[in-house]
């Protein structure tokens, strides 16, 4: 079938990207499924920080691709093997498919599946099929999603279906941002009730760890970020404390009001430096979790006389180390229960032409979650 797509040919482009145009909109081919696959209407798909990183370079890729990780729709046909969805279902978008065969998945840490990681590493599906094309060439595929698409063709491993009560804007968020954010504070730190926590960086995931923070009954919720307007919000969604990272005491400010600092501080900016803003707000015997992705090449570096006799933990969280399949469902019934407002990360919606506008409000911090909708039904 014919759709229109978003294709990146070229990563490192300068922004302004409304001038620089690394997105361009293609009509193009998507195969239908096979055996193993479903065909998906695509209904929203976020514009994710690491979508950014992959359009500057910093997180490089096979191209050209067709971008979008993140997204939620509904299906529209499925192969003859498929057992786990069927053609009305909505669904949620997985971008770590699971293969449930790796060393990884059966020790119950699907979210890191190599077979996924090869696959990502490679431009195609799990399976290692591509369903992509323009003119007869090959398109790769973004973590086995490509959302920023009329429509996607992905491995049954990559979907989950949930309450078609959510709309496909929130949906969409489960995807990563929730599954992320929350998913690092209480899967991967597990952070006990009545403890103390700072989040660097006011993000879509950001954001969504400090909703966890609240979920899981922490005491205190320190929040750092350069925006005012993002430190505001976190407020309202729960935050007890707000500091401006520009601002140059701010480390010095964060551990006198702690007395000495948190319990488990979350870097989710994806650069070294909130990172060390994150490290060092992190008390005697505490835990930092780093959930942001910067350049590949950029180290952080830990005194390691510290490490030792201050007891530190550190830790890397990955999809907010989540078994998607279940989490994803439990997380909705939370949001549906009233108890993770999502819907406040939202900073509108767009189509497809608007993506390089997109990516320059978030490049420049002026946004939370954009939403890409593609099909009138599903713009609210």
């Amino acid at each position: 079938m014919k759709m229109k797509a978003a294709v990146l040919y070229e990563q490192g482009k300068e922004h302004p990207f409304v001038e620089s145009e690394p997105l361009i909109i293609e009509e193009v081919d998507l195969d239908p499924p096979g055996v193993d696959e479903v065909l998906i209407k695509t209904g929203a798909a976020g514009l994710c920080h690491s979508d950014l990183s992959m359009i500057r370079g910093v997180m490089q890729r096979k191209l050209p691709l067709v971008p979008g990780h993140e997204a939620a729709g509904v299906v529209e046909e499925v192969g003859k093997d498929v057992t786990q969805c069927k053609v009305g279902d909505h669904v949620v978008m997985s971008f770590v498919p699971i293969c449930g065969e790796c060393n990884y998945c059966a020790s119950g840490r699907p979210n890191l599946c190599a077979t996924a990681y090869n696959a990502r590493a490679t431009g195609g599906l799990i399976n290692g099929n591509r369903r992509l094309s323009l003119n007869g060439e090959e398109l790769n595929h973004t973590n086995g999603v490509s959302c920023f698409a009329e429509y996607m063709v992905a491995a049954e491993n990559s979907v989950i279906v949930i309450d078609k009560s959510v709309p496909m804007v929130d949906a969409a968020l489960f995807g990563c941002a929730v599954v992320t954010g929350v998913g690092a504070v209480i899967n991967t730190a597990k952070i006990t009730p009545g403890s103390t926590i700072g989040v660097v960086g006011l993000g879509g995931v950001g954001l969504c760890a400090l909703l966890g923070g609240v979920l899981a009954g922490a005491s205190r919720i320190i929040t750092v970020d350069l925006s005012d307007d993002k430190l505001g919000l976190a407020r309202q969604l729960g935050a007890t404390d707000t500091f401006n990272a520009s601002d140059p005491d701010c480390v010095a400010n964060v551990l006198d009001a702690t007395c000495g600092g948190v319990d488990y501080a979350f870097e989710v900016a994806g650069v070294v430096q909130a990172m060390q803003t994150a490290y060092s707000i992190t008390k005697r015997g505490g835990t930092t979790v780093s959930s942001g992705l910067s350049h590949h090449q950029h180290s952080f570096e830990v005194p390691h006389a510290q490490l030792v006799v201050d007891e530190r933990t550190i830790k890397g969280s990955y999809m907010g180390s989540s078994i998607v399949r279940y989490d994803v469902p439990k997380l909705i019934e939370l949001y549906k229960q009233g108890r993770l407002p999502i819907d406040r990360l939202r900073s509108g919606n767009m189509g497809l032409q608007g993506l390089n506008g997109g990516f320059d409000k978030l490049n420049a911090g002026e946004a939370v979650r954009q939403m890409l909708v593609m099909h009138d039904e599903f713009n609210v």
